[in-house]
């Protein structure tokens, strides 16, 4: 392996990791109906909050075993530009901001762009679209 294909499996896996942390707190302790309602508080349908969570996690599962990584990471790409537009956009640019800002989201596109330029590196499962 050479130091490229290091990189862009700790930028992967890293990323990936993430994606499913945020699953895993959507699932198990905000629940499915909290996510949903959430959802709806934001004025869009809660089935969108299941699709979060199922984004995040076959997203994340597909980053951290390099499963059609380019692919993964191009369809997480709205998921984060949804939470800028309606949850963190309205809060200022700084994520210490009261409610969060969009600046960390914003990090988080920049990384699956990465990711989608990148490819998946050495070693990936199914390096197809990756």
């Amino acid at each position: 392996m050479t130091a490229f294909d290091y990189a862009a499996l700790l930028l992967r896996v890293s990323v990936g990791g993430l994606f499913l942390a945020h699953a895993y707190l959507k699932y198990f302790v905000f629940t499915p109906k909290g996510t949903t309602d959430y959802f709806q508080s934001l004025g869009v349908p809660g089935y969108f909050g299941l699709i979060s969570i199922a984004a995040e996690t076959a997203g994340g599962l597909g980053l951290i075993f390099g499963v059609a990584t380019r692919l993964a990471a191009i369809l997480l790409i709205p998921l984060m530009l949804g939470t800028i537009v309606l949850v963190h956009g309205k809060n200022g640019f700084w994520f210490t901001n009261a409610g969060g800002g969009w600046e960390y989201p914003a990090l988080w596109i920049v990384c699956l762009i990465v990711i989608a330029l990148i490819g998946s590196g050495h070693p990936a499962l199914w390096p197809i679209w990756g």
